[in-house]
């Protein structure tokens, strides 16, 4: 089986970067949103800092959604979903195969972008260590998460906002102890790693439920 999975993978993998959800028009609509910012609430360095985390956490979910209502909508035009189902391989393992590309194409590169867009906002060494380490760990749910919403929304020509709107309210928990981590990690009453085991816990539980949660919703839309 892990051959068949390896295979979906790197086909996933070429595809997303194809379909526009690569990884460089997520980084780059992430810079967008990191740039205005100082534009709308001045100069002021101090505040920059203060607001940082919190900023870069919502541009990363913004951009992560880039893409995410074509994870599923491709194969369901062309035909290939149905295949995919009556394959041999769990519906639920394809599924986890193609929110892991579509990570490693949108996700991932923003992970390593956020150092560098963190200079913008004046944070300090700790601070940015603390929002890269909070992104690694809390973006794989973002995907995962998004996933159940490209599975409900896969027979829509245009869902993409239906999508949003099912998702970014499920993506609320994330958001908090992602925030809350990186900015402990800069200082703070709370302890770094609380808020980091519960991301972690977070990414985890999405992994593991919501492969479940799309591989039904796509079930339901082919009845």
């Amino acid at each position: 089986m892990s051959a068949p999975l390896l295979a979906l993978f790197l086909r996933e993998w070429r595809l997303a970067r194809r379909i526009g959800g690569g990884g460089a028009m997520g980084v780059v609509f992430f810079l967008i949103l990191v740039t205005m910012v100082p534009f709308a609430i001045g100069p002021d360095l101090n505040l920059l800092a203060r607001i940082g985390p919190a900023i870069l956490w919502i541009a990363a979910l913004l951009a992560n959604l880039l893409g995410l209502d074509r994870l599923f909508q491709s194969d369901h035009e062309d035909g290939s979903l149905d295949l995919l189902q009556m394959a041999g391989t769990p519906l639920e393992l394809i599924v986890a195969v193609k929110a892991l590309a579509h990570w490693t194409v949108t996700g991932l590169p923003l992970v390593v972008a956020a150092p560098i867009f963190g200079l913008m906002l004046a944070l300090d060494g700790d601070a940015l260590l603390g929002v890269t380490a909070s992104l690694l760990a809390g973006t794989p749910a973002l995907t995962f998460i998004g996933a159940i919403g490209a599975g409900l929304t896969v027979s829509l020509r245009r869902g993409g906002l239906l999508m949003a709107i099912l998702v970014l309210p499920f993506t609320v928990p994330v958001l908090i102890f992602g925030v809350s981590a990186a900015a402990a990690a800069s200082g703070g009453t709370v302890p770094f790693l609380t808020p980091f085991l519960i991301l972690c816990a977070l990414t985890l539980a999405s992994a593991a439920l919501a492969p479940f949660a799309a591989a039904g919703a796509l079930r339901g839309a082919g009845e």
